[in-house]
Parts: structure tokens; C-alpha cells; sequence
């Protein structure tokens, strides 16, 4: 698994949102973008690590920074994910993982001995140029705002 740092172009995406909408790397030209990936909707560690995001919007708008989630999860359970949670930001269907490949966070994970592909937490911050200016790998779902707003 290749990891990006700081300095790297970001891989470029267009993926469909969770009201299916397309939405790429380039909509958010000239603007500095957080892309953080999550394993799954609905999930503990992810509906804290998205709620937390969801709570910082006003943080990151004075910051000048806009948000993007992205997992492997259908338009359908990233719609229900939003409504039940009120997050109100694009959450991306990265449903062949493509793009966590390109980001390097489609990895081996192991579960009670059995192994198995799936996204590895992770977080990047894009610069207004389309440059990773921070990458954090391996977070806690608590970490991803802390980190971005660090680095502000």
C-alpha cells in the first residue's frame, strides 16, 4: 500500500453522493477540502468520527476548509446515514474502492483471526491547488476534526 504526503497531488475522484449526485475533486478547486474515509455508515467509530465533522462545519467554514466523507457504501445507506444523523455534507459511495486505493487506505484488516479488505480510517487535507498539504492515516474517529483544525 502506497500512502500519500504531504506535497502529493491528490487523486482526483468523481463519485455519486447520497443524493446522487456526482461530485468530484474539482468541484472544490481554489477551496481546501477535508477528505476523510470510514468504513461503514452507521457504524459507532463512524457515526462519532461523522458527527463530530458534522458539528466542526461552522469551525471549518471559518477556517475555509469544506468536507467530504467517503466509504463503500450505496447512495441508499449514506442517505440514511445522513438523515438519522443530520450531517448535512457530501458523503461519497465509494463502492469499488477505487478511490481508497488511490488514497491508499483499501488494506487488509483482520477481524477475530479472519482477514479481509476494508477501508483503513485515515484523513487528508487538500490544499486550494489540489495538493495533500496533511495526510493522517490510521486515525480514531475522534482525531479527524483535532487534526484538521490543527492544521488550519
Amino acid at each position: 500500500m502506497s500512502t500519500l504526503k504531504a506535497g502529493d497531488k491528490a487523486p482526483q475522484f468523481e463519485l455519486m453522493d447520497q443524493d446522487e449526485q456526482k461530485v468530484s475533486l474539482a468541484d472544490f478547486k481554489g477551496e481546501r477540502l477535508l477528505i476523510y474515509f470510514y468504513p461503514k455508515a452507521s457504524t459507532p467509530g463512524c457515526t462519532v468520527q461523522s458527527c463530530a465533522v458534522s458539528e466542526a462545519q461552522a469551525d471549518f467554514a471559518s477556517a475555509g476548509i469544506r468536507t467530504v466523507g467517503i466509504s463503500p457504501d450505496k447512495p441508499a445507506a449514506q442517505k440514511k446515514f445522513d438523515n438519522k444523523y443530520g450531517l448535512g455534507f457530501p458523503l461519497l459511495c465509494d463502492t469499488d474502492h477505487r478511490v481508497a486505493e488511490a488514497y491508499g487506505v483499501w488494506t487488509e484488516k483482520s477481524m477475530y483471526g479472519k482477514k479481509y479488505m476494508g477501508i483503513l480510517r485515515s484523513s487528508f487535507l487538500v490544499d486550494a491547488k489540489g495538493n495533500i498539504e496533511n495526510a493522517w492515516y490510521k486515525v480514531s474517529p475522534k482525531d479527524t476534526v483535532p487534526n484538521a483544525l490543527g492544521a488550519s
